[in-house]
């Protein structure tokens, strides 16, 4: 059973060079949980507990879209 999964997003629409209010929120929204996030170029990730994945999960999809996303990609998987 996995403890911590991998959780990588992508939140639309992109814009190159910029960081857009959508994604800052999502940003600030996941650090304001304690969790550590990863920024790519064609994506962005995090390790969080099994135990906080939903809580993160959702914080981050209600401050990408609460901020004006159009649309977010999430990829969760757990460790071995």
């Amino acid at each position: 059973m996995a403890t911590n999964i991998t959780v990588e997003f992508t939140i639309e629409p992109f814009v190159d060079g910029a960081l857009p209010p959508y994604v800052s929120a999502a940003l600030t929204a996941l650090q304001a949980l304690g969790l550590s996030v990863e920024i790519g170029p064609f994506g962005s990730s995090f390790v969080v507990s099994t135990d906080l994945a939903g809580e993160a999960i959702g914080a981050l999809v209600n401050a990408a879209y609460g901020n004006g996303a159009t649309h977010v990609s999430i990829h969760a998987g757990g460790d071995a």
